[in-house]
């Protein structure tokens, strides 16, 4: 492999895991609810079911029928009892109502206070998202500094390297704060 190769690899490798942390702040956006019904919210809580815990949207199908509602439809209608027992022990705030076949989740609407407790939240898990991309950043660099130090690159070379670096990184932590901007918008739309 050339040494322009190991240098191309070093940034196509910081780029996956720069989309990679991205998408898990993205992620992390879903599971906060906003006052509107999504599967998201729920998707991934575990249910205990046939001895195992699974997440929630293996045993169930989610649909949002209207914007403040989530149904719940289980595969299998003898583990209702444990997706009710997984949503309530779990930190959504909601209470479960079960007729039988169905498990509905109703959304209230959120309060003032709460929505701004809501929007400090996702400030700080964007927070987080920009600091792993940069940590992301700081560890290419340290790569290609090693490259040039092993004679590999040339230092103009590693001056072109760090500004796509300098780029990327650029281009990731806007997308955070679009995210961030979006989810806000969305925290605060009464």
């Amino acid at each position: 492999m050339s040494d322009d190769d190991l240098a191309a690899v070093v940034l196509e490798e910081t780029r996956d895991r720069m989309d990679k942390a991205v998408d898990h702040t993205r992620a992390e956006f879903a599971a906060v609810r906003s006052g509107r019904a999504t599967a998201a919210l729920v998707e991934h809580l575990r249910v205990d079911v046939y001895g195992a815990e699974v997440e929630l949207r293996s045993v169930a199908g989610l649909s949002v029928p209207e914007p403040r509602l989530l149904v719940i439809a289980p595969y299998d209608k003898s583990t209702l009892a444990s997706i009710e027992k997984a949503i309530r022990t779990s930190d959504l705030g909601i209470n479960p109502s079960n007729d039988g076949s169905v498990v509905r989740l109703n959304f209230p609407p959120l309060t003032e206070e709460r929505r701004k407790e809501l929007v400090k939240v996702v400030r700080h898990k964007a927070e987080e998202g920009r600091v792993a991309v940069r940590n992301l950043r700081r560890g290419a660099r340290h790569e290609l500094d090693t490259l040039e130090r092993d004679g590999e690159i040339s230092a103009d070379e590693l001056e072109r390297l760090e500004r796509e670096l300098e780029k990327l990184t650029h281009d990731m932590v806007a997308a955070v704060d679009r995210l961030l901007a979006h989810k806000e918008q969305e925290l605060l739309e009464i």
